[in-house]
């Protein structure tokens, strides 16, 4: 363990256990990032909200082998783990835990024993395209909540399905936090952030924004009582002028359980 400015550093979990046993002991309100690094202002906002809310800010920085799936890109995943730490010292974290794989996984990645089913959750939208991957966010997760014990944690929206799945997580497990989702942050032209964006080429970013304004065009078509089949449409329509996207899927979903939606009303709305 050491201090960096007044940030706590912890890589192991003798060091983490003590760092954060002082603050059980003051009743004082602890908010949690977990992340995997390559820390952008889509970060920032969470671990800033968490401290504006709590008295401490803990944030993880770990990349997650287990949520990759064969052929993904976990070898290439970027790492950039000092300026990192110059970021969440400069926003309001208080401690920051740099777990390694085997700390988080002793006894082999692949040989773990403990999987979650989650029925339907994962069957649809990403998890549909990416078998395993929720498996290995909830695996993660848990471990970290286990041993950061906090208050409230932060998650994007931009990841709106992970964000359900981890609400239900904490709920049907009794994990007593209350898991907060904050906002998308997106660059100046509209492009969600992501750690993932720096793997876009000029072309494919400038693609990428295509995205978003597609379903921005369904949003308020949906509000003038289009139906699901044609919202579909304006989506093929749309991306169907950039070659560079390849769309995986279009769904309408319920925002309170994924449900796929048949017709749309205000209170399943966005």
């Amino acid at each position: 363990m050491h201090y960096f400015l007044f940030m706590i550093i912890c890589d192991n979990l003798t060091d983490l256990g003590t760092s954060l046993s002082k603050l059980y002991c003051t009743n004082s309100k602890i908010g949690f990032v977990p992340t995997m690094g390559a820390l952008h202002q889509g970060h920032a906002s969470l671990i800033q909200r968490s401290a504006s809310e709590n008295d401490y800010t803990i944030v993880s920085i770990f990349v997650n082998p287990t949520q990759f799936g064969e052929g993904e890109d976990l070898d290439k995943y970027p790492r950039t783990l000092q300026a990192d730490l110059d970021l969440c010292r400069q926003i309001g974290a208080t401690h920051v835990f740099t777990p390694t794989t085997d700390l988080m996984y002793p006894e082999g990645r692949d040989k773990y024993q403990i999987q979650f089913s989650l029925r339907s959750l994962d069957k649809v939208l990403c998890g549909a395209k990416r078998p395993g991957h929720f498996d290995g966010v909830l695996q993660v997760v848990s471990k970290l909540f286990n041993l950061v014990r906090p208050h409230r944690a932060y998650f994007g929206k931009k990841d709106f399905q992970q964000l359900i799945i981890l609400k239900k997580l904490a709920a049907e497990l009794f994990f007593p936090i209350e898991i907060i989702g904050c906002e998308i942050i997106r660059e100046t032209d509209g492009l969600a952030m992501s750690s993932r964006n720096r793997y876009l080429g000029p072309e494919e970013r400038k693609q990428a924004l295509f995205l978003s304004q597609s379903l921005k065009k369904c949003a308020a078509a949906a509000k003038n009582g289009v139906s699901v089949q044609e919202l579909e449409q304006i989506v093929q329509n749309e991306l169907h002028q950039f070659p560079l996207i390849r769309l995986d899927y279009f769904d309408v979903r319920s925002r309170h359980d994924l449900r796929a939606l048949k017709t749309l009303n205000e209170k399943d709305a966005p």
